[in-house]
């Protein structure tokens, strides 16, 4: 698949960032992200409507270790870890975030600030972090 013309460059740490996109975009991104040989980690949250829910699918997803605590802040520590995962950067893509997104709004809102500052984290060492969240609702979707 083809590099869409607004994709940003997945090598490139200055743009770094959480993205919304169409459900479409996701494999041409994971094929991106495995082109520039970065990690890619898929989390699907079709009936994920809350917290606890959100953190255990992302705890499977993203191979998160095993004393994970769960909570936002053990999440938030774990996307700062950059050491644990020999890739030189990631690409977490998230499928149907739409109920998360409707369902529980301060959930979600809490999501995004930590995915944002674990992509701020990464642009300081230089190494990619891009968050992508497909909604149903985003134009290109």
């Amino acid at each position: 698949m083809n590099a869409h013309p607004l994709d940003p460059d997945l090598t490139r740490p200055s743009q770094n960032g959480v993205y919304f996109v169409g459900d479409a975009d996701l494999g041409r991104l994971a094929d991106a992200a495995a082109r520039a040989e970065l990690a890619v980690s898929r989390t699907d949250l079709a009936g994920c409507n809350h917290k606890a829910e959100l953190l255990q699918r992302l705890a499977e997803s993203l191979s998160l270790p095993a004393e994970f605590g769960h909570n936002w802040d053990a999440l938030a520590d774990c996307l700062r870890d950059l050491d644990r995962s020999p890739a030189h950067g990631h690409v977490l893509l998230f499928e149907h975030t739409g109920e998360l997104h409707h369902g529980a709004d301060q959930d979600f809102e809490v999501l995004l600030g930590i995915l944002d500052d674990a992509a701020t984290f990464a642009q300081d060492a230089d190494r990619p972090f891009f968050a992508f969240l497909a909604l149903p609702d985003h134009p290109h979707a």
